[in-house]
């Protein structure tokens, strides 16, 4: 389809009146079409709907927090904050790239593709009683655009102008009709009170708790320490298809410790109620405990259908000494996953190699097909290797000899202009010392980095390690004040707009962004930009493949490790569904059995 032209033959006509080609109205929407619960559905299947309502869940976060207003650059927002607000569309998790209607009753998209329309659902009320309207979409999509942090820039992009259409209706009008994810990025968004930001900075870090419409509000904060939720008992959009069912526990309450050795420490104790485990070693050996043998804490492993994340440690390419693609691909020899695996892990873990592993998006073998087609158009600007050998980290046997590959990286580091001296590598022109410093903001992180170090030491690069809290870190990823760091790039099952926040060149140098490594590349942008016009899941699936090689080969990362499911242990007063959805772990749905709850407490000597 091709874009209207309007001429308005002299006549000053209002925007608003400009006729838009209509579409059936729908109760949600889909990027691969059909929909897996029909009209009139009453609840998803991975729910109980008749699940009490009650009882407490107290959880943890690591570091501390210094806002309620999770959708600006400032600030560490509070764990949990994002339940006070409602969103236009809830997504289903047993199904993938498919969102129903949560404030908005119903989305039309145009024939055209070239505007969307979101209907508001007349019932849908704030915390203070007062309506959700157009209006209050309308400023809040213009807040995040202009004030929010960098992704909405990137995700709103697209979107030429927003106006209100009849009572209760918001349409979104687009550059083109080929970003097919666009009207559903735009029902993510939450609704934000316009009246109540209007007198307020919406830029700054705020202690009091803004104005929401979600199933819970925030009853009380310890700042820093504590931040407690309360179930709104009167909450609007209970009963609604996407919510029965869920949002069961009365109170949520997070305590902050300053560590996860600590904060297991408390679990264990009793001081809270659920976590969901991380460390391999804590997963193996932290829980031998009575609690957990006779039966009053759970540990359970629930596996899930999700691309595996992308976790490695991410070089700074801002920093001159790692502009050179043959120095990061050298400084992966020094990582060495087997005996990490092997000592560390338990054997818990698999390598990670793809930017979308554990999933049909990640690129195998040699490219193929379309696959290929897209990449012969880039050919000279990108490795030869992308088109000839299958991308793999270095391997080793898990003894902790790893001198063949120190001795490749050696020949990529010489290639590249650094030669030792003495017992240090030095750069042939400047002289200068290969050094660099590695951040961090967890010290279980420590062990898999200082391991990591020693083997650069072999290289006769000097790398250290510094270790700060929450705060401070979040603030130099947020200014890209580092060498090296890790970082984590999670991915859908429909990936599309969230990659140029990761990897698009434009968001390398926003402050905020999510391309925290820096990455400016021509052809990574053209491969996004085909990646979020694809017009079918076929084509959606190549360019992926596609990008993912490129981005293998831009060695911009070391890839670390990952697990195909949650590790949760829970005392066990939690009651859940018989169905858990394939792709998340969703509390929501969980429920306290009051009963269990009361006998828990008095065994873990009355802590609740």
């Amino acid at each position: 389809m091709h874009r209207r032209t309007v001429i308005a033959l002299g006549l000053a006509l209002p925007l608003a009146a400009i006729r838009i080609a209509r579409a059936a109205a729908s109760y949600g929407l889909s990027l691969f079409g059909e929909m897996k619960y029909p009209p009139g559905f009453t609840h998803f299947d991975y729910v109980d709907p008749n699940a009490p309502k009650g009882g407490t869940m107290k959880l943890s976060a690591i570091g501390t927090f210094d806002t309620l207003n999770p959708f600006v650059v400032m600030g560490v927002p509070a764990a949990g904050i994002s339940q006070i607000f409602d969103t236009l569309t809830s997504s289903a998790e047993d199904e993938p790239a498919t969102d129903y209607g949560l404030v908005a009753q119903s989305v039309e998209v145009a024939p055209d593709k070239m505007s969307v329309l979101y209907t508001l659902r007349p019932e849908a009320r704030f915390h203070d009683g007062s309506p959700m309207t157009a209006d209050d979409v309308i400023w809040t999509f213009g807040a995040l655009r202009a004030q929010g942090q960098p992704l909405y820039r990137t995700y709103y992009g697209d979107v030429v102008r927003v106006a209100k259409e009849g009572a209760h209706g918001v349409r979104f009008y687009f550059k083109s009709s080929k970003n097919r994810e666009l009207p559903q990025i735009l029902g993510q968004m939450p609704v934000l009170s316009k009246a109540y930001w209007s007198s307020r900075d919406f830029a700054k870090t705020t202690l009091k708790p803004p104005v929401g419409s979600g199933p819970y509000t925030v009853a009380a904060i310890d700042p820093g320490r504590s931040i407690t939720y309360r179930r709104v008992a009167d909450y609007w959009g209970a009963n609604l298809p996407v919510n029965k069912g869920r949002y069961n526990v009365d109170t949520i309450r997070y305590d902050y410790y300053r560590d996860p050795t600590v904060a297991l420490q408390a679990f264990l104790a009793g001081q809270y109620d659920l976590r969901e485990e991380n460390s391999s070693k804590a997963w193996a050996t932290g829980y031998n405990t009575p609690a957990v043998r006779s039966g009053l804490i759970k540990k359970i492993m629930i596996p899930n259908a999700l691309p595996a994340p992308m976790q490695g440690l991410g070089y700074n390419l801002r920093r001159p000494i790692f502009q050179d693609p043959g120095v990061r691909e050298a400084l992966a020899y020094g990582f060495d996953f087997e005996w990490s695996n092997k000592n560390l892990f338990y054997g818990s873990y698999t390598r990670t190699r793809s930017y979308f592993d554990n999933s049909d998006l990640a690129a195998t073998g040699v490219p193929q097909g379309e696959e290929l087609k897209i990449l012969d158009a880039y050919r000279g600007q990108i490795p030869d290797a992308v088109f000839t050998t299958p991308y793999n980290p270095p391997h080793y046997d898990g003894s902790g000899n790893i001198r063949s590959g120190l001795e490749q990286a050696l020949k990529l580091l010489k290639a590249a202009g650094w030669s030792f001296q003495g017992e240090k590598l030095v750069n042939d022109k400047t002289g200068q010392p290969f050094a660099f410093e590695i951040l961090n903001n967890d010290p279980q992180m420590e062990r898999i980095i200082l391991p990591f170090i020693q083997n650069l030491k072999r290289l006769g690069i000097a790398a250290t390690l510094r270790t700060v809290d929450t705060a401070q870190y979040q603030r130099r990823l947020d200014t890209f004040d580092f060498d090296m760091t890790t970082v984590m790039f999670p991915q859908s099952l429909s990936p599309g707009n969230e990659e140029r926040d990761f990897f698009g060149s434009r968001a390398a140098d926003l402050h905020g962004s999510l391309n925290v490594v820096g990455i400016k590349s021509p052809v990574v942008d053209a491969l996004i930009q085909g990646l979020v016009t694809a017009p079918d899941r076929a084509t959606l699936i190549a360019y992926t493949h596609a990008l993912d090689r490129v981005l293998q080969y831009g060695y911009y990362l070391i890839p670390e490790f990952h697990l195909g499911g949650y590790w949760v242990a829970y005392w066990n007063k939690f009651r859940r569904p018989p169905v858990t959805p394939k792709y998340g772990l969703d509390l929501s749905t969980w429920s306290v059995d009051t009963a269990a709850e009361e006998t828990i407490a008095a065994k873990r000597g009355g802590a609740k």
